[in-house]
């Protein structure tokens, strides 16, 4: 196996990850972001201090041994975050090294550092989960502190490649959740052509301890999850356009 002499900042690592992905997967989580979510559950991993300086090569290594594992469980490998394209010559790294082994590899990312991902990396990518958090500009930029446009010119560059898309659309009531705001982007996902799925993600509140150890202002504390009922109608809506949801 050729192992790039590279270090980057990881945050941590899950050995049976289950929802990043198709099958069991090994899930890495870089340190870096270059989003602020308001509902972030992992606020810790958008800052680089936080994470562990690891070299590709001993990552690679560790995520050897799960490889017949996840292989045999129908999974492989996600690079996640953070974003780890706030890391691209790691992540880039890491994703060549699964490749070489033969692996599924997944790259889970908001899109907003698409220009870093260059034909190199996305050729070693075999799906991307993209987070789409929200279609009118300037509700995104409330939801994220960052504009929409580089999502969607990432989004675009991916269906000009082909390359397989899950849509990921974190439901909050009263921000994005009203039907006039689900449906353009359900009618932009079913216009792609690569959108493979699309997972609608109602908003928890299970990470915001980690904003108050980390000193940080959580500004959705009174914003409640949807509903089951609501959750399930914004699903209805991009399914009326013939994607499938979960």
């Amino acid at each position: 196996m050729t192992l790039a002499p590279i270090t980057g900042l990881v945050h941590s690592v899950e050995s049976c990850g289950t929802v990043d992905g198709p099958g069991i997967r090994f899930v890495v989580f870089l340190s870096g972001c270059s989003l602020r979510c308001r509902y972030c559950h992992n606020p810790d991993t958008s800052y680089c201090r936080r994470g562990t300086t690891r070299s590709a090569a001993d990552l690679l290594e560790e995520i050897s041994r799960y490889a017949t594992f996840v292989k045999n469980a129908g999974g492989g490998v996600t690079i996640s975050g953070g974003d780890p394209l706030f890391q691209p010559d790691f992540a880039r790294a890491l994703l060549r090294g699964c490749k070489e082994m033969g692996l599924h590899t997944c790259l889970d990312t908001s899109g907003h550092l698409g220009c870093n991902a260059d034909d190199a990396m996305l050729a070693d990518t075999d799906l991307v989960l993209l987070d789409i958090k929200a279609w009118e500009p300037d509700t995104y930029r409330g939801l994220t502190s960052q504009p929409l446009q580089p999502t969607l010119d990432f989004a675009a560059r991916l269906a000009a490649m082909g390359k397989p898309i899950w849509l990921r659309y974190v439901l909050v009531p009263g921000v994005n959740d009203a039907p006039e705001a689900i449906a353009p982007l359900a009618d932009y996902a079913a216009s792609l052509g690569n959108v493979e799925r699309v997972d609608v993600l109602p908003l928890h509140h299970m990470g915001r301890f980690k904003w108050a150890e980390l000193g940080l202002e959580y500004t959705l504390a009174d914003t409640e999850p949807p509903t089951t009922e609501q959750t399930a109608a914004a699903k209805e809506i991009f399914r009326a356009r013939g994607l499938m949801t979960y």
